[in-house]
């Protein structure tokens, strides 16, 4: 059954009733994984119904025969495919414009991300308490999940975007952010590459969006075992930052403010925009 219509005060009135789950995963050379996922992602038990929306980026490998078989007998798969490699952040584009759920995950299709984690993501937004939910890898107090550096480069990215966007984030460049589907089709995303990440923090903030971070597990993976975001990443998210925050700021004129009004119509103060949930740890 599907969970009830929560009240947002923020609205006036009701939130979209959540009844489908859109797990977006983009796809580029992971033939040694895929499969792996996708029976990952179908096998956790969650109170919604749940479709895959796996865009493959022009792989080289086997990834989309793989997928395509799957899909045969996998009725909630949905394969989609780029003639040639356009980056991360245009395949979670491509599966945003192809996605029919209430709220939406980026679901990476290596196996550093786990979607046994996906159940916690949700709670927050079933609840009513959130519009999107990221993952942190690096909760305060918590042990690191990676190299020293690794973790360094992240909490560097991170400061940034909070100084950059009024945020309060513990991992930005989280992949796992799960956002009312409703607010994610109005941000117009444009980015192409691993900017999507940075781009997507700012643009809800931006939008007044109540974000809030639950702490997750995490595999680390390396170059030779696949990894592919590399040093250069990192600089282009400190440009993405400052277009986001700086350069195209006509962006913010043309959503919607979904942030509260008072009965005079005048603008209520804005709520915090990231805030932890104590009650859910992470695990072990």
């Amino acid at each position: 059954m599907a969970p009830p219509t929560q009240a947002d005060p923020r609205l006036g009135g009701h939130v979209p009733p959540v009844r489908r789950l859109s797990v977006l995963m983009p796809v580029f050379n992971e033939e040694a994984t895929v499969a792996t996922i996708v029976g990952r992602v179908t096998a956790v038990p969650l109170p919604l119904e749940v479709e895959l929306v796996a865009v493959d980026d022009g792989s080289s490998d086997a990834s989309f025969r793989i997928l395509h078989a799957l899909a045969a007998d996998e009725p909630c798969l949905r394969v989609v495919r780029h003639r040639r490699n356009l980056g991360k952040g245009a395949a979670v584009r491509t599966a945003i414009k192809h996605m029919t759920g209430d709220v939406a995950v980026v679901q990476d299709a290596d196996l550093e991300y786990n979607p046994v984690d996906i159940p916690r993501l949700l709670a927050p937004i079933l609840s009513g308490e959130a519009d999107a939910v990221f993952g942190t890898r690096f909760p305060r107090g918590g042990p690191r999940s990676s190299p020293w550096w690794h973790w360094l480069v992240n909490h560097f990215l991170t400061e940034a975007a909070n100084v950059a966007a009024g945020l309060n984030l513990t991992d930005m460049e989280t992949c796992y952010k799960l956002v009312r589907a409703d607010l994610l089709r109005k941000l117009s995303l444009k980015s192409r590459a691993f900017t999507f990440e940075p781009e997507l923090s700012c643009r809800l903030a931006q939008a007044g969006a109540r974000i809030c971070e639950v702490p997750i597990g995490y595999t680390y993976r390396t170059w030779s075992q696949g990894k592919k975001i590399g040093p250069r990443d990192a600089f282009e998210a400190l440009a993405e930052l400052v277009r986001c925050q700086v350069v195209d700021r006509r962006w913010q004129r043309t959503l919607p403010a979904i942030l509260p009004t008072r009965q005079n119509g005048e603008s209520a103060p804005r709520p915090a925009r990231t805030q932890p949930v104590p009650a859910l740890v992470a695990r072990g």
